[in-house]
């Protein structure tokens, strides 16, 4: 097994999470930029937002889907996620990723979305371990009839309606990844509940059982850099990834200290002027993805200011990425 990049990263390393309509290329190339640097190039992994196998398998989707698995050097090491419940499919997307010279795939076997679930996707496939298993071993073909080597990792939940570690867990690892994810909840649980970090020893010890030298990612309520560090020492994974966490924070991987949220303004509005563009240029002028999209980055990026809200309302309103600048110029002119 070629575990790639993994067995290259320092430990413990820090992982961003694939997030629908979140992590796209333009909040990834901001976060790069100001949070991948010298000091940290081999702690900081980035995931792309999950892509439809099913949509890979053919050029028409393919086409439709391209945007997803655009990405920069800068972001590198980088993980493309697929989702698919259909063997031949994820053989053919596979294929195409590993093409792409993604650093490795990921596959999702946590997502609780009820239409991914429908197709028997995601995190339903904790309910369909002999499918899981296939979709693993096709990922693996489409990656060697691409000509390439990478590393294919998983990424999973405890259980569907239930913690089901000791039936779930040793299914997976019977195939050959080089990294697991476990978001620390049950499908049921969502994100209503707090995510139950304990239930990382029990992994680690089913790991070690298996007699494979897999990585151990913990997942669910990183708060910041210095509560991975925390969760990563008490617990004993090898990485811990973080999805909300990064919100509004350009820097939030970077080993250097920042001024606080009020005394770095000026800062973070700069950048979200730069993220804005990037977006625009990137997905919204190409007719990817609708403003509405990058909206969803202005509460976590205005606050904790005077004026905060005020500039917020505003901001909501804009169509494009003149109309932001403008506004935030106006808003700074004022201090």
């Amino acid at each position: 097994m070629d575990s790639g990049f993994w067995k290259k990263l320092d430990r413990p390393f820090f992982c961003l999470a694939p997030m629908s309509d979140v992590t796209d290329i333009a909040f990834r190339t901001i976060l790069a930029k100001y949070g991948k640097d010298r000091e940290n190039k081999n702690k900081v992994v980035f995931w792309t937002e999950f892509v439809a196998a099913d949509g890979l398998a053919n050029k028409l989707g393919r086409k439709k889907l391209s945007h997803i698995l655009e990405y920069k050097e800068i972001e590198r090491p980088i993980v493309a996620q697929v989702f698919g419940a259909n063997p031949a499919n994820m053989k053919t997307a596979c294929q195409y990723i590993a093409s792409l010279d993604f650093d490795g795939i990921d596959i999702n076997m946590g997502c609780p979305d009820k239409s991914v679930i429908a197709q028997g996707a995601g995190s339903a496939l904790i309910r369909t371990p002999k499918l899981a298993r296939e979709i693993i071993q096709s990922a693996h073909e489409g990656i060697k009839s691409a000509g390439k080597n990478i590393p294919v990792s998983v990424k999973t939940r405890i259980g569907f309606n239930k913690e089901e570690i000791d039936t779930w867990i040793p299914e997976i690892l019977k195939e050959d990844i080089s990294a697991l994810t476990i978001h620390l909840r049950t499908k049921k649980e969502m994100s209503l509940v707090p995510a139950n970090w304990e239930h990382i020893k029990k992994i680690k010890k089913l790991i070690e059982e298996s007699g494979k030298d897999i990585l151990l990612i913990g997942n669910g309520d990183v708060l910041d850099l210095k509560d991975a560090k925390e969760k990563a020492e008490k617990y004993g994974c090898d990485g811990v990834m973080i999805g909300r966490g990064v919100f509004g924070n350009p820097f939030f991987f970077s080993e250097k200290e920042r001024p606080e949220l009020a005394e770095g303004q000026i800062e973070r509005l700069e950048i979200l002027i730069e993220h804005v563009k990037i977006f625009e240029r990137e997905l919204l002028l190409p007719k990817h993805k609708n403003f509405a999209v990058m909206k969803k980055h202005f509460k976590a990026y205005v606050n904790g200011f005077t004026g905060a809200k005020e500039l917020r309302i505003k901001l909501m309103e804009t169509e494009g990425a003149k109309e932001v600048e403008k506004i935030i110029r106006e808003f700074l002119k004022q201090k």
